[in-house]
C-alpha cells in the first residue's frame, strides 16, 4: 500500500484503546492494482467446474471453524457483542458458505433451458440453449453490526464466489482487525485449493470504497449499511460509463402488527417478547421492530405495559461505534418531542445506548416516527379500529419485514391492515420476532424501498442469482457449449423443448 495512506486502527469497544494495524487504507494506485488482478481472475474462475467451486466454499467454511477462538475474541473486543452472540454469527457464516456449496453442485440456480431447432407456427426455430454464467469482479461492502455473517465472508462474498466471481471487499473501520484476520485466512484457503491470483482481496479506507465501485475491472456491487451511505454508492454505480447492479440493503423499520385478539390473551407474553427482540444484539439488527401496532384500550394497555417493563429494566446497550451511539441518542430525542416516553432503560456512558420505548395515538403520528432509528428504540402506535391501523401502514415505507401477531390460529382480525402491511414488505411473519434470518432456499432477505433498492435477496440460496446473467447460444456446435447445456449430459435440472428434465445422477 501507498505510504502516502493513512493506517488502520482498531478500538476496543469496552475500553476504547486504539491499537494501530500493520495496514493501511488503499491508495488509488493499490486499488487499481487490486481491481485489476481481480478482472484478471474472472475469466479463470468463470471457467471453473462446479465442484471446484463447491470446494473452495467448503474450504473457507473449514478455515473459519478452524480460527474460531481468536476470531471470536477479536469480534467481540471490536464489537462488546459478546463471544456467545459472534460464536452463534460464525457458526452461520461457515454454514452460509457450506449451503452455497450445495446450492453450487445443484445447479438448478443455472436456469439451464434448450431450445432444439424445428418448426413452429412463426417458422422455423433455431437451435437456442440459455443458462447463466457469472458477472465479473464484485465489490462487497462489510456492515457493522455482523462482523462476520455480513462481512468480509459473509453471504454478499459467499453468493458472488459461488457465482463464480473474483470478490473485492472494502472493509468495515467498525472491525478491521477482525476483518484483517478473517481475510488472511481466507487467502491461505484460497490460494490451498489452487483459485486464480485475485480471487479475493481485502480494501480499507472510506476513500477506497467510494472509488471501488467506479471502477471498471467492477461488474456489481453488494452493500448493507446506512440509506444514506447506500444511496450514495448507488448514485455511482448508476452514473458510471457502464452502469452496473448494485444491491443495497438500507433501512427498515419492521412493522408489527398486535391484533385485538393478541392483546387480549397474550399480552405480557408479546410485550415481553417484544421488548426481547427490540435488544437484541444492541437494537442495531437490520430486522429490528421499530414500529409496533397496538390497539388501544385495557388489553392493549396490558401490551404496552409488558413492553415498557422490559425496556425500563434493560441496561445501557453498547453501539458498535462511538458515532453510531451520538447517532441513536440524537434520534432518540427528536423523536420524543413527537410522542410520549413510555419507558427507559439504564442510562448510558459514551459509546452506549439506553433503550427506550416512545408511544403515540395513530392519529398524532408523524413522518419522524415512522423513520428508522438505529438502535433500542422502538414506537408504539395506538389505533382504535381497522381503519385507523390501515392508515397507519399507509404511512410506513418498505421493509424487510412486516410482523402479524395474533391470539391463535384461527385469528383472522384485521384482515385489511394484514393485506396492507404485507405489500410494505419483504417477509410477513406470524407469531414470532423478526431479529433472525434463517439460511434457508425459502428465505428473502429483501423488501420494498427503502429496505432495499432491488427486487433480489441477500440472504438464502437465491442471493446467487444477484450476481450472474443470462447468455443465449444460438446453433453453437457441441465443443463450445458449457458442459451443462450439452445434450443429454443430465448434469443439472434443464428445461428441454419447454418440459423440466431432471439430472440423471
Amino acid at each position: 500500500m501507498d505510504v502516502t495512506t493513512s493506517p488502520v486502527s482498531s478500538r476496543d469497544a469496552r475500553t476504547g484503546e486504539v491499537r494501530e494495524l500493520p495496514v493501511r487504507e488503499a491508495a488509488p494506485a493499490a486499488l487499481h492494482d487490486v481491481a485489476d488482478r481481480a478482472a484478471a481472475a474472472a475469466p479463470d474462475l468463470a471457467a471453473w467446474p462446479r465442484a471446484r467451486r463447491a470446494e473452495l466454499l467448503i474450504a473457507l467454511a473449514d478455515a473459519l471453524d478452524a480460527d474460531r477462538d481468536a476470531l471470536v475474541a477479536e469480534a467481540d473486543r471490536e464489537t462488546a457483542l459478546g463471544p456467545t452472540r459472534l460464536g452463534g454469527e460464525l457458526t452461520r457464516t461457515a454454514y452460509q458458505l457450506r449451503t452455497f456449496a450445495r446450492v453450487v453442485l445443484d445447479g438448478g440456480y443455472l436456469e439451464a433451458t434448450i431450445d432444439h431447432a424445428g418448426d413452429t407456427p412463426m417458422g422455423p426455430r433455431p437451435d437456442l440453449r440459455r443458462m447463466l454464467v457469472p458477472l465479473g469482479p464484485v465489490a462487497v461492502y462489510a456492515a457493522s453490526n455482523f462482523p462476520f455473517a455480513f462481512s468480509v465472508l459473509g453471504g454478499d462474498t459467499a453468493s458472488a464466489l459461488a457465482a463464480g466471481n473474483p470478490v473485492v471487499v472494502k472493509a468495515h473501520p467498525g472491525h478491521p482487525a477482525t476483518s484483517e484476520r478473517v481475510a488472511r485466512l481466507a487467502e491461505r484457503a484460497i490460494a490451498a485449493v489452487g483459485a486464480p491470483a485475485g480471487t479475493f482481496a481485502l480494501v480499507h479506507g472510506f476513500d477506497a470504497g467510494v472509488a471501488l465501485v467506479s471502477h471498471p475491472a467492477i461488474r456489481a456491487a453488494g452493500f448493507t449499511g446506512s440509506l444514506t451511505g447506500g444511496r450514495a454508492l448507488a448514485d455511482a454505480a448508476a452514473a458510471r460509463p457502464a452502469p452496473i447492479p448494485f444491491y443495497g440493503e438500507l433501512s427498515s423499520i419492521n412493522p408489527v402488527l398486535v391484533t385485538p385478539s393478541a392483546a387480549r390473551d397474550k399480552a405480557d407474553e408479546y410485550g415481553a417478547g417484544l421488548a426481547g427482540s427490540v435488544l437484541q444484539g444492541g437494537g442495531q439488527f437490520c430486522t429490528k421492530p421499530g414500529l409496533v401496532l397496538v390497539p388501544s384500550g385495557a388489553d392493549g394497555d396490558r401490551v404496552v405495559e409488558a413492553f415498557g417493563r422490559a425496556i425500563g429494566a434493560a441496561p445501557a446497550l453498547p453501539a458498535l461505534t462511538a458515532g453510531m451511539a451520538h447517532a441513536y441518542e440524537q434520534g432518540l430525542t427528536a423523536r420524543a418531542d413527537d410522542a410520549v416516553l413510555r419507558a427507559q432503560g439504564e442510562p448510558a456512558d459514551a459509546g452506549s445506548t439506553r433503550p427506550a420505548l416512545l408511544e403515540v395515538d395513530a392519529a398524532a403520528l408523524t413522518a419522524q416516527l415512522v423513520e428508522e432509528c438505529f438502535g433500542p428504540l422502538a414506537v408504539v402506535v395506538r389505533y382504535t379500529d381497522e381503519t385507523e391501523a390501515v392508515a397507519v401502514v399507509g404511512h410506513v415505507e418498505g421493509s424487510l419485514t412486516a410482523s402479524i401477531l395474533t391470539g391463535g390460529a384461527d385469528d383472522a382480525d384485521l384482515p385489511a391492515a394484514r393485506a396492507a402491511l404485507a405489500a410494505r414488505a419483504g417477509r410477513v411473519l406470524y407469531d414470532g420476532y423478526p431479529t433472525g434470518v434463517a439460511v434457508t432456499w425459502a428465505q428473502h432477505h429483501g423488501g420494498p424501498w427503502p429496505s432495499t433498492n432491488t427486487l433480489h435477496t441477500s440472504v438464502g440460496a437465491t442471493a446467487i442469482r444477484r450476481f450472474l446473467r443470462p447468455l443465449a447460444w444460438q446453433q453453437a456446435p457441441e465443443h463450445a457449449l458449457p458442459p451443462e447445456l450439452r445434450d443429454g449430459a443430465g448434469l443439472v435440472p434443464v428445461r428441454v423443448d419447454g418440459e423440466l428434465v431432471l439430472p440423471t445422477a
